[in-house]
């Protein structure tokens, strides 16, 4: 597994990209939504990481209901798998709670499932995988 990306959940995603794009000194190289998660998102390249900044499309959103708990801030960590089936299989095996038991589309050309922060001391999980 390595870092794919790291999520961050925002309020505002074109203050947000204007804030970040100054630090990074680049623009997003991409922004989409995704209506099956009520989001809308862009995304940042450093280095062989990302950034994906979230902003909720929905109030019923996880990020909706995120912000409205927490405000904004880091929201997820994403780690790339060369087989996110396998991978779901081993982390059941291994006694981790999945948020999804099978895959779905995601952003950026993925596909995705999320381990429960209650498995993970805390932190929201993503795997990630690039669709063929």
């Amino acid at each position: 597994m390595k870092l794919e990306h790291i999520g961050i959940a925002v309020k505002d995603l074109e203050k947000s990209n204007r804030l970040f794009a100054a630090l990074f000194n680049q623009a997003p190289y991409k922004t989409e939504d995704v209506e099956s998660e009520g989001v809308r998102t862009s995304f940042f390249k450093t280095g062989e990481s990302k950034i994906e900044l979230l902003e909720a499309t929905s109030p019923d959103s996880a990020i909706a209901k995120f912000i409205e708990k927490k405000g904004e801030g880091i929201h997820h960590l994403a780690f790339e798998v060369a087989d996110i089936d396998s991978e779901i299989e081993r982390l059941k095996t291994e006694g981790f709670e999945l948020i999804h038991q099978t895959p779905k589309d995601g952003a950026d050309n993925k596909r995705i499932a999320f381990l429960h922060p209650k498995s993970t001391n805390g932190v929201l999980v993503e795997l990630c995988q690039e669709k063929n």
